[in-house]
């Protein structure tokens, strides 16, 4: 099933209610030190503060009345959790996470504070998809995966959408990867509205499986990728890997220190709490592995969901 600028069209009107329109900083400081004018696309203010409520409010309000009776479920330890909670408290429909057993008490108590009802299962995907399926069966609710699933890619590419009616004239949209729920939908949004504008991801050297796959032409799995980037940590999917090897011009890889460094750099003089994920994006620029001096780069920053007590500095 493809997406179109028109179903990315159509998921800003049918999120518009509930969504933040999140703003798009600049600063100067942060341009002087990566040679470029770099536009920050806000989703650490989004509501759970990440990207991932676009793309969850659209799927539960593209429901019928009678599929939204059933509820939605899914199985994810992070954002796209709370995500799904939170857009289906706003529905007043249930909302089913499968959880694994090991997830952060954090992020337990976000999605129990939502409104999800948690069923946990061993911190395997194999455990993460049987009880999924057990679930969807007894209660008859919806699946809605956290990027492989096409009403989840529109609502993403929102997000570039916005971006581009505040900043018409960028050059570059740089996005993090994981699963390319975000980076599939912006490219989408991004190359249909713009001819010419260039898509770039960052995606940590530590777990770079999208870059692997865009290298062989096919989706190689990620292999235990250990990054300080949690939110980065999946496999691209069925759905997404077709779109960002068609529109994306290339995924670069960002170091450890490098996500480090650029993420200090956005919280001390940007004034902003930024995730890791977030600062990959940044990292993009920060480490200069490719040229993109002087021009007008708008960066998605993905969420800003850090846990206070394990900071990377």
């Amino acid at each position: 099933m493809t997406v179109t600028i028109t179903d990315i069209q159509q998921a800003a009107q049918r999120i518009k209610p509930y969504a933040h329109r999140t703003p798009v900083l600049t600063n100067e400081s942060l341009n002087e030190k990566v040679g470029a004018e770099a536009f920050l696309k806000c989703e650490n203010f989004q509501k759970v503060g990440a990207f991932k409520f676009r793309g969850a409010c659209n799927a539960v309000y593209s429901l019928s009345a009678d599929e939204a009776a059933s509820g939605v479920c899914t199985h994810s330890s992070g954002n796209h959790a709370q995500a799904l909670a939170l857009a289906a408290k706003i529905r007043g429909i249930p909302a089913y996470i499968v959880m694994p057993n090991n997830a952060p008490s954090v992020k337990k108590n976000a999605v129990d504070g939502y409104g999800g009802l948690i069923t946990f299962c061993e911190p395997t995907l194999a455990a993460r998809e049987s009880t999924l399926d057990r679930l969807r069966l007894d209660t008859g609710a919806n699946v809605v995966h956290p990027y492989n699933d096409a009403r989840v890619i529109a609502g993403q590419g929102t997000a570039a959408l916005e971006l581009l009616e505040d900043v018409p004239n960028l050059d570059v949209i740089i996005a993090p990867v994981g699963g390319g729920g975000l980076l599939s939908g912006t490219a989408i949004a991004a190359t249909e509205l713009k001819k010419g504008i260039r898509i770039i991801a960052g995606e940590p050297e530590m777990a770079d499986d999208a870059f692997r796959s865009m290298m062989a032409g096919e989706i190689i799995p990620a292999k235990s990728p250990k990054t300080i980037a949690d939110g980065l940590l999946t496999s691209l999917g069925t759905l997404t890997f077709p779109i960002i090897q068609q529109r994306v011009e290339q995924i670069v890889t960002v170091s450890e220190a490098g996500i480090i460094e650029s993420m200090k750099y956005v919280w001390e003089r940007v004034k902003i709490i930024i995730e890791p994920s977030s600062a990959v994006a940044i990292g993009v620029l920060w480490e200069k592995k490719i040229d993109l001096s002087r021009l007008k780069v708008g960066v998605i920053l993905s969420g800003g969901n850090v846990d206070l007590e394990k900071l990377p500095w």
